[in-house]
């Protein structure tokens, strides 16, 4: 009898397996598996290269306790001498240094907006070169703060609609350019140009964002080149939390004091958070979409979700930390303050985190856990700002299949797929005047580059921006 059962258990588990395997092989690599993108070394890239070269010799940051736009109005002098025909043709409009411009189209078609923002966040640290010295090397590479981030995506834009103004082209539809100088801190511009879009009864059929850009191995173990469309970001909370006590001097400590309190907490928080991961629709399709060129142990765990979701939930923060915070709430803690002395017990003291909420936890659950835990160690919780997950975009909607098609014309064998943005982007204050709110610069970057952004060496290839102004040509053509 015994046996049998274990015969059975046997033969359970290699039909088990047999599936899993049959499973895995049938996921065949796709053509993004052996993709590459060619760059541009003719001399179309070279002119553009050094035309966003005076962009970025503009220095730009941004900072919400400077209230001063003079060097915007300066940039937006640049923008002038660089695309006269845009200035001639388009409705112009400022809202204390943040740009819209309107180009009518023949009342055809629904209106949609490219945007991309001008401000930068500061070049600290040692660089190879000046970070805004707009230095193109013998390599193609353009240097300097804000190439990636996103003055190369805001030149392709409009170097876009001032060929196409040139070639007497109309579009079918009215075409917005908006451009926030206030992006890096989620100041005013981006709510600004809303108010004023609404105003106008303006509803977006489709709006293009900074976001994902097109990398080789987008995910840790995923081989070839893949275009990452952002269609959902998360939202966004900035908290605080307090300890109180008695104070004192350092000489005669007690226990349990107000930073022993908070660190005990941090800690807890980073050993355990009280947030949980869910494989989203979104993530899903994702891996749907990018399993087929993984290597033979991911491809066998991600082709049989079904089995090994509670495992990779457990593995992904080790495998992909970006895609593990794709799954879930993060918590992060960013500034602290104790004591004014160095001898003195502080009778209050205060770290704060940022959170990214998932939309299966949101925004006010996820703060009642983390509260609740705060709560444990004595500490207050002050909510210091905080807002909700976006609507996300159907990838197997109009407005996507638009954005996948461009792509693969621009770019040939290269994948397309989904993804959850883990960064904020000014898309965000668009949602009620936009339902398709898609995140993506058409730009082929490196890993190095990548990790650039808000980094030091911040570089793009000028034979890349050729591509750019053709997919934003594409996309301006079908509207």
């Amino acid at each position: 009898m015994t046996g049998s059962i274990l015969l059975g258990i046997f033969i359970i588990i290699l039909v088990l397996v047999a599936v899993l395997v049959v499973r895995t092989c049938s996921r065949q690599p796709t053509p993004a598996m052996t993709a590459s993108v060619e760059l541009d070394k003719g001399p179309r890239a070279r002119e553009y290269g050094e035309q966003l070269s005076k962009m970025i010799q503009k220095e730009t940051v941004s900072s919400r306790f400077d209230s001063d736009k003079t060097k915007y109005y300066e940039f937006h002098k640049i923008l002038e001498e660089l695309f006269p025909l845009v200035h001639k043709t388009c409705e112009k409009h400022v809202f204390n240094g943040n740009l819209l411009f309107k180009w009518s189209g023949k009342g055809k078609a629904e209106p949609i907006l490219l945007m991309s923002h001008q401000d930068v966040v500061e070049a600290n640290g040692s660089w190879e070169h000046e970070p805004f010295g707009g230095y193109i090397d013998g390599e193609g590479k353009l240097w300097g703060r804000g190439t990636v981030d996103t003055k190369g995506s805001l030149y392709c834009i409009f170097r876009s609609v001032e060929e196409l103004i040139a070639e007497g082209f109309q579009p079918e539809g009215d075409v917005y350019i908006a451009s926030s100088c206030t992006e890096e801190f989620s100041g005013e511009g981006a709510p600004l140009t809303v108010e004023y879009l609404q105003s106008q009864g303006v509803k977006l059929s489709l709006l293009i964002d900074e976001g994902g850009m097109i990398m080789e191995e987008p995910i840790g173990g995923v081989k070839g080149t893949y275009a990452m469309v952002g269609v959902l970001e998360k939202g966004y909370g900035d908290l605080k939390f307090i300890a109180k006590g008695k104070g004192g001097h350092a000489s005669a400590p007690g226990k349990n004091t107000p930073l022993v309190r908070l660190g005990k907490f941090m800690a807890d928080v980073e050993k355990q958070d009280p947030f949980t991961s869910e494989f989203n629709p979104t993530v899903l399709e994702m891996f749907r979409r990018v399993t087929p060129n993984m290597n033979f142990g991911m491809k066998f765990v991600f082709s049989n979700l079904w089995l090994f979701k509670p495992l990779l939930k457990k593995l992904m923060p080790v495998i992909s930390p970006p895609g593990a915070a794709m799954l879930h709430t993060t918590i992060a803690f960013t500034m602290a303050k104790g004591a004014d002395g160095l001898n003195v017990l502080p009778q209050e003291a205060y770290v704060t985190a940022n959170l990214r909420f998932i939309p299966h936890q949101s925004t006010d659950e996820s703060i009642e856990l983390i509260t609740e835990k705060a709560k444990g160690y004595d500490l207050e919780t002050e909510v210091i700002y905080k807002d909700y997950p976006c609507p996300v975009v159907n990838y197997e909607g109009d407005a996507f299949k638009k954005v996948e098609q461009a792509i693969n014309e621009i770019y040939p064998g290269v994948g397309v797929s989904p993804y959850v943005m883990t960064g904020g982007t000014d898309a965000k204050y668009y949602k009620n005047i936009c339902d398709n709110c898609i995140r993506f610069a058409p730009l082929y970057i490196n890993k190095q580059q990548y990790e650039s952004i808000h980094g030091v060496n911040e570089n793009i290839y000028i034979g890349a921006l050729p591509m750019g102004v053709d997919f934003y040509k594409k996309i301006i053509r079908g509207n």
